[in-house]
């Protein structure tokens, strides 16, 4: 327990006035749900839902040697090739390949970058970030802009469209993930065509003062409150990971089905040599995807998964599906039992209750 107060998000009023049920989550206070989380839920799968994701951290990284001291921290390609309003997903690794966060970077100008940090991991990625500045990038500059740049995530299939609406926004020329600056009715606000929802949306970055103006007018639109409990629910049937549940600074990126987001072939990066390893010669256990098949308790975080009688491994994010109607979950068990159909079981407060590996995403949205 501690005593240091909880940090607000500058839609703080704006959740209480609307009725939204506050929690402590990542040292902030923050809306776990407003209606509920299946109906939340259903609303991002069936129109547009929004999420104040402002507590998550926004670190802009720009000068001379910017691009080299992301490239050399991140596991994606931040080299050359990476064009003006691109957004790339990966991890930050330490020393030995394990993850300390994962994120998204933007290329806002030539030299000017944008990361977005996990909020409980801010401020261990920031002094990251310092040290290898102060370390190697010397020409490097790092500014934390999250208390003046709010996040409001608005995902859903009706969402492109509403915030298009809205703002002079195109969806033709910001691609999914690509970032732009755009304006909303005359306020400024940076777009990015990117979420951790499964859905088609886009993040929008406002001055932290205009937040509760956008976050009205959005729900003027027909947009639907929602809380941190759908947007979990949401990113598991979508096979998204969360850092401290389904990865940390002890997992190797390859163990965690990330390899498709290290660029293994650009030059030296923080814990190449483990990450390289992994990718050659394979890991000894691999997180894997498992429904239920059929229906019981919730399988829970750090619940063990057994195969043949014997335990395995353990579940690092489970639940229920509400769009697919299903009980699912992530975990780690050994290589050789991380093929589809590998028959687990689930102990759940000593119930064993049947599972079968499958194969991620759990929910794929529609295509056109």
């Amino acid at each position: 327990m501690t005593d240091t107060p909880l940090l607000h998000t500058a839609l703080h009023e704006t959740h209480v006035r609307l009725g939204g049920r506050m929690v402590p989550f990542a040292g902030h206070d923050m809306p776990v749900q407003y209606e509920g989380i299946l109906a939340e839920a259903r609303a991002v799968r069936s129109g547009a839902g929004v999420f104040d994701v402002s507590h998550m951290a926004r670190i802009m990284v720009e000068g001379a040697e910017a691009r080299a001291l992301l490239d050399w921290v991140h596991t994606a390609d931040i080299g050359e090739a990476m064009p003006l309003g691109r957004a790339r997903y990966g991890v930050l690794c330490n020393e030995a390949g394990g993850i300390i966060d994962d994120g998204i970077v933007y290329r806002l100008a030539g030299e000017r970058f944008m990361l977005i940090a996990n909020a409980a991991n801010a401020e261990r990625v920031y002094a990251w970030l310092e040290r290898w500045a102060a370390e190697r990038f010397r020409a490097a500059r790092l500014e934390n802009v999250t208390r003046e740049v709010a996040m409001l995530a608005v995902q859903g299939p009706k969402a492109v469209e509403i915030v298009a609406a809205i703002s002079d926004f195109d969806p033709d020329s910001v691609r999914p993930f690509r970032i732009a600056e755009c304006s909303v009715q005359g306020r400024s606000a940076l777009v990015a065509r990117t979420g951790y929802t499964g859905e088609d949306g886009v993040e929008l970055m406002p001055a932290s003062a205009d937040a509760a103006w956008l976050w009205d007018l959005l729900l003027e639109r027909g947009v639907v409150p929602c809380g941190l409990g759908a947007r979990d629910t949401l990113r598991l049937e979508a096979g998204l990971l969360l850092h401290g549940s389904d990865m940390d600074s002890e997992t190797n990126p390859i163990e965690a089905g990330l390899g498709r987001f290290v660029a293994l072939d650009k030059g030296d990066f923080c814990g190449a040599g483990p990450v390289r390893a992994a990718a050659r010669e394979g890991t000894e256990r691999r997180l894997v995807a498992f429904e239920m098949t059929g229906r019981g308790a919730l399988p829970r975080s750090h619940s063990p998964l057994l195969a043949d009688g014997a335990v395995v491994g353990q579940v690092s994010s489970g639940g229920y599906a509400p769009t697919l109607d299903i009980n699912i979950g992530l975990g780690y068990v050994p290589a050789g039992l991380a093929s589809p159909q590998q028959r687990l079981q689930v102990d759940v407060r000593g119930n064993l209750l049947d599972a079968v590996v499958v194969t991620l995403p759990f929910y794929s949205r529609p295509r056109p």
